[in-house]
């Protein structure tokens, strides 16, 4: 039977799945990565691992579903954004480790750059604000830090990637250095309304432009993996950023039509049309993805920890053994007992935008437990993805009618109706809700012709459940408004 392999690579592990025509999952390979953390607010990754991790669970994938490489259509690759590589082009040698997305090491050089009065050029360009979350500012810190890089920059010997241009580099072994538009509308450098990398970014930064990838839509050929890989030559035909992938996938095909993606962050984005559309209420104006005469848009808001927060219950505090013991555990009780979580261990990011804000668990009393800051864990995921969600109707004037879901978290009943109940609209989950990998195989596999049209994308996309709310307005509205006194207590903190 013939396939697509998505290749999913995240920020707490690297994923491969088999799709087969009728959307169905034929396999699932995962294997989680090392966490580095080499001083408070730095989180890196080994960009070997990142590779090694994600080869494997392709090759786990194939052999659960007896699949070989000739049956494979065509491979589709998402992955964190934002998460920065150096490499020497000639030995394929990383000069450093990953700086993945949620690090604040470059808050001061942002700042500095606000100052100077750079960042509303910034923002016209890109969509985007100075902000440490981003690549641009973390290919600067290492030009300065590494020893030697500049140099090797400057000689044209290095080349710069976030985690689909370093997945690309090795499967082709070095053939193709590349990247897809919604990865380049997350670096600072890529201008959104000429869909090119704009030279007086890069000037800012004092990044040569010999380092940036060449920048290709999200569906089109990228090139074969390598035959020392793959004697048959898998084509690579899609790349997109985890977020707009799981917007592709949860068929968000029409403007205005919303998802929210629960992973280790949450990132709601929001189809907005062929044209970007500048947020009033800090949002992120990004691109949503690129196909044959097809160019689009969305707005995004972004959550720096959400499912890192139950991953931070896990192994500091052990008040859980594994993710699933959350829900029962929180169930034990019949609210959070006065108590709210604002988990900004890497700040706040919109529409707050704060790199200073610290994790905060406040309304703590001799009688809280266990269960309630496990249940206000869960509630920060739903706040946070609440002042999303109206910072978007803000600068669409209207309501969002209903919000469609995906991320390994949304399988949590319990998140999903607190959900619906904050945000007072109705919370729809797919049955099948790896919307990230699926969107990826939903790009490449358009791109071969192993579907035919958005339509049969759509059609392949099934409802599991619809929460509605199960609250009062007035009480959602008390509990954010709780929730917003926490937040200012967590602000500028470090």
């Amino acid at each position: 039977m013939k396939c697509v392999l998505a290749l999913d690579q995240g920020t707490t592990s690297s994923r491969a799945i088999l799709f087969d025509r009728s959307g169905g999952l034929r396999a699932v390979a995962q294997q989680e990565i090392t966490q580095h953390y080499p001083r408070p607010g730095w989180v890196e990754h080994d960009p070997e691992e990142i590779w090694k991790t994600q080869e494997k669970t392709a090759h786990l994938a194939m052999h659960q579903a007896g699949v070989h490489t000739e049956d494979i259509e065509a491979i589709g690759i998402t992955n964190q954004r934002e998460t920065t590589i150096l490499w020497n082009r000639k030995t394929g040698e990383p000069i450093y480790p990953a700086i993945v997305w949620q690090d604040r090491r470059t808050a001061d050089l942002c700042r500095k750059l606000k100052d100077e009065g750079k960042e509303p050029r910034f923002h016209r360009a890109t969509g985007l604000y100075l902000d440490p979350y981003f690549s641009g500012t973390k290919i600067k810190w290492m030009l300065d830090h590494v020893n030697g890089a500049r140099a090797q920059a400057d000689r044209g010997e290095l080349a710069f990637g976030t985690i689909d241009s370093w997945l690309l580099w090795k499967l082709t072994k070095g053939e193709v250095h590349a990247t897809d538009v919604s990865n380049a509308s997350r670096t600072l450098l890529f201008n959104i309304h000429t869909l090119t990398w704009d030279d007086e970014l890069l000037q800012f930064l004092e990044i040569p432009h010999s380092l940036l990838p060449e920048i290709k839509p999200s569906g089109t050929l990228y090139g074969s993996v390598n035959k020392f890989l793959c004697q048959s030559g898998c084509r690579i035909a899609g790349v997109a950023g985890d977020q707009h992938a799981a917007l592709f996938g949860q068929a968000c095909f029409q403007p205005n039509s919303a998802k929210n993606t629960y992973g280790t962050g949450c990132f709601m984005l929001m189809n907005t049309g062929d044209a970007p559309t500048e947020s009033q209420n800090k949002l992120l104006t990004t691109m949503a993805w690129q196909r044959p005469n097809e160019t689009c848009y969305a707005l995004e808001g972004s959550v720096f920890t959400a499912g890192a927060t139950i991953h931070w219950l896990r192994d500091k505090l052990g008040i859980i053994q594994n993710a699933a013991e959350i829900e029962p555990l929180a169930q034990t009780v019949p609210d959070n007992g006065g108590v709210y979580w604002v988990p900004a261990f890497s700040g706040l990011g919109a529409p707050y935008w704060d790199p200073l804000a610290r994790g905060t668990i406040i309304g703590l009393t001799g009688g809280t437990g266990k269960a309630h800051i496990a249940r206000a864990a869960l509630e920060s995921m739903c706040f946070q993805s609440v002042e999303l969600l109206r910072a978007m109707e803000r600068d669409l004037g209207t309501r969002i009618k209903q919000l469609r879901v995906d991320g390994g978290a949304c399988v949590n009943n319990l998140l999903m109706q607190t959900q619906a109940d904050l945000l007072q609209i109705p919370v729809e989950r797919p049955a099948m809700i790896e919307s990230t990998a699926f969107g990826a195989a939903a790009l490449a596999g358009l791109t071969v012709g192993f579907w035919d049209s958005l339509e049969e994308i759509s059609a392949i996309r099934q409802i599991d459940r619809i929460f509605e709310p199960q609250i009062s307005t007035d009480e959602a509205e008390a509990r954010l408004t709780q929730w917003r006194r926490a937040v200012e207590r967590a602000r500028e903190w470090a």
